[in-house]
């Protein structure tokens, strides 16, 4: 799928359209993506939450999101839903019992809906709120893929291919640079520590790529 992104948006307008924000408190990292989407959010729960609209732009996904059932993102992390109020927020497990996932729908203007996202760890590898470099780009890569949904997707789009295409590698190098001044900004760790986290980011996001 060769030139894909680079011909649907402007990768520094996607990356710009998120506000981020990192803290920490001993050992557990909060870290909180803001963005604006022109859809209701009814459009956007339906997007968030059925399994086969998931799979267009997000991954393939199994799983019943109602309070008590679980899902499963294919070859990668699931979770179990523990609270959920269509069409305004949902909270999950996500990948362990000690990593929590919030997503909240909030309308906005002109039929926009307000997306906020939260994902609280506790004792991610790197020290103090670096280790928000190990999830942040993924969940750029998420609302990018959403937003691209919202917008209207080819119908030979595929969410697993595209993750690894030259344009999506261009973005995530974007979103880890993004992600480190994030974590500059929170004081919560050393610039050494920030770095090192920042370089395992790369090597994950955008192999090939120094900061």
């Amino acid at each position: 799928m060769p030139g894909i992104l680079g011909a649907m948006i402007d990768i520094l307008e996607h990356i710009n359209a998120v506000q981020r924000e990192v803290s920490r408190t001993g050992e557990t990292v909060s870290l909180r993506m803001r963005r604006e989407y022109r859809a209701t959010p009814d459009e956007l729960w339906d997007a968030l939450t059925d399994p086969a609209r998931l799979a267009r732009w997000f991954w393939p996904t199994t799983g019943d999101f109602q309070v008590g059932g679980s899902f499963q993102l294919q070859d990668m992390a699931g979770g179990d839903i523990l609270e959920c109020e269509p069409p305004k927020r949902f909270k999950v497990t996500y990948g362990g019992p000690n990593s929590f996932l919030e997503i909240s729908l909030h309308p906005a203007a002109g039929n926009s809906t307000d997306l906020a996202l939260e994902h609280v760890v506790t004792e991610i590898p790197a020290p103090g709120a670096g280790g928000a470099l190990y999830v942040g780009p993924g969940w750029d890569g998420g609302l990018l893929g959403l937003a691209l949904y919202v917008t209207g997707l080819p119908d030979d789009f595929n969410p697993v291919t595209f993750a690894d295409s030259p344009e999506m590698l261009r973005f995530n190098e974007q979103s880890v640079r993004a992600w480190l001044q994030v974590v500059r900004d929170s004081g919560t760790t050393t610039e050494e520590a920030a770095l090192e986290a920042a370089k395992v980011s790369m090597a994950q996001f955008a192999p090939g790529v120094e900061l």
